[in-house]
């Protein structure tokens, strides 16, 4: 196990950071560790950048648009660092891990730049630049289970929930994907791990844990227990049966690798919630193939069935690229047949966008902007109106839900999630992390108005 540095004494107490994290719930999790890394080290949140001694960008590579908000933002921080020269400037994350030499050839006023594998190493990387000015440090990748980043302290940003990874790196070759390249092989970690970090999260009064891992159906394939292979499916009913979780999250798996074995402890186990996120990605059976995702679209709608048909009042969510290199108008319309017999009740769609590094971005037949644009646009009006019709048929129902906090627009509003994951409004003041009864009233393509009954 990577030594955790012991943090010396309060050179830094009284400073402040902050952390901008950029991308997916991995990159969340991470912040939360370096969080507790620079908090052990004396330091303080702050949520103005002017106002922090260190500034930590944690950074996202799937797609183009994430490069540019990166560059975007080191650009508006070069004046901050002219006017104030003490200022540390950290890029770590996905981007860092890919080009960290860019990074500081882009940007050379950034003091340090480090991978997706040395999060654990941030304050010394920090003593690093006070003593020898800007470095980049990037590992190849994590080469054991001992070598997660879980033992760290967290800082989360809320005391009710918190993610848990139970695997990083990815074995998958999508074409599209970078994933592979920045996170490294796929490596489970220890059962008895992960249950202890659940038990010591409900210890602290978390009630809510969401699992991660790149492909979380493949968790413990390369691990052994009492002779035979750990499946995901008895990791969920272990964290389940732990005392205090009532909510069980998990993301992502791969429609490949699901199994009625998931589903049915998804259905067995109180704890886990009726929510399923299952990337499609495309409805074209060429383009699949193309993508290398291992699944035809009949494929996939019989895993999806099946999981309905297992999993009573199942909510699912999907990812859907539009555009991929080659895609016809035909292929387009085989996207939409099967969004529409799939009824999503919730699709994150992207246009495609190439990657260095991945197979997809040498790929012939690049589709016109214009094209690409015409064809999300219609995909994201059909999906609109199916997430309108299921959320509909919610109106007059009573669902319990978890209260994160009050909405972002209206301090008077409370915002709630569902166990399906679908965000709910309602007036009122309620206390974070707090259970309720909410009945459905009104509802929207992206979330729901309810009020609160006894």
């Amino acid at each position: 196990m990577p030594a955790v540095r012991t943090p010396r004494s309060p050179a830094r107490t009284g400073l402040t950071y902050h952390i901008r994290t950029f991308g997916c719930q991995m990159n969340e999790h991470d912040s939360e560790r370096i969080s507790g890394l620079l908090a052990a080290d004396g330091m303080v949140s702050t949520p103005e950048t002017a106002a922090a001694d260190v500034i930590v960008l944690n950074t996202c590579t799937i797609r183009e648009n994430a490069d540019n908000k990166l560059y975007g933002y080191l650009g508006a921080l070069r004046a901050v660092k002219n006017e104030r020269p003490d200022l540390k400037i950290l890029v770590g994350g996905c981007s860092a891990q890919k080009d960290g030499d860019v990074v500081m050839e882009k940007a050379p006023w950034v003091d340090v730049v480090f991978g997706t594998h040395n999060v654990h190493r941030v304050v010394d990387l920090i003593d690093h630049a006070d003593e020898w000015g800007p470095i980049t440090e990037i590992w190849e990748e994590t080469s054991s289970a001992d070598d997660f980043p879980s033992y760290l302290p967290a800082q989360r940003q809320t005391a009710h929930s918190a993610w848990v990874t139970i695997a990083i790196g990815c074995d998958n070759s999508c074409t599209f994907c970078i994933v592979p390249a920045v996170r490294g092989k796929e490596i489970s970690r220890r059962v008895g791990d992960v249950v202890g970090e659940v038990k010591a999260l409900a210890a602290e009064g978390v009630t809510e844990v969401t699992l991660l891992g790149q492909n979380v159906n493949s968790y413990g394939r390369d691990l052994e227990l009492n002779g035979r292979r750990p499946v995901f499916a008895d990791l969920l009913r272990q964290v389940g049966a732990v005392d205090g979780i009532r909510r069980i999250r998990y993301t992502s798996p791969h429609p490949k690798d699901f199994r009625e074995d998931v589903a049915e402890a998804m259905a067995d186990t109180p704890a886990v919630c009726e929510q399923l996120h299952l990337p499609l990605q495309s409805g074209s059976d060429r383009i699949l193939a193309a993508m290398h995702r291992g699944y035809n679209s009949e494929r996939f709608l019989s895993r999806l069935a099946m999981a309905r048909q297992i999993v009573p009042d199942l909510s699912v969510s999907t990812d859907i690229i539009v555009g991929f290199p080659g895609e016809t108008d035909e292929d387009f319309e085989d996207t939409m047949r099967v969004v529409a017999t799939a009824r999503f009740d919730q699709a994150f769609t992207f246009q495609f966008s190439p990657r260095p590094g991945t197979v997809a971005a040498e790929l012939d037949g690049r589709i016109a902007k214009s094209v690409v644009q015409a064809r999300f646009d219609r995909l994201v009006e059909l999906q609109r109106a199916i997430s309108l019709e299921s959320n509909q048929a919610m109106v007059g129902r009573v669902e319990e839900v978890l209260v994160e906090g009050p909405s972002k627009k209206d301090p008077e509003m409370a915002t709630a999630r569902t166990r399906g994951n679908k965000p709910v409004h309602a007036p009122g003041r309620y206390e974070p992390g707090s259970y309720l009864r909410m009945e459905i009233t009104r509802a929207s393509p992206h979330h729901l108005m309810g009020r609160v009954v006894t």
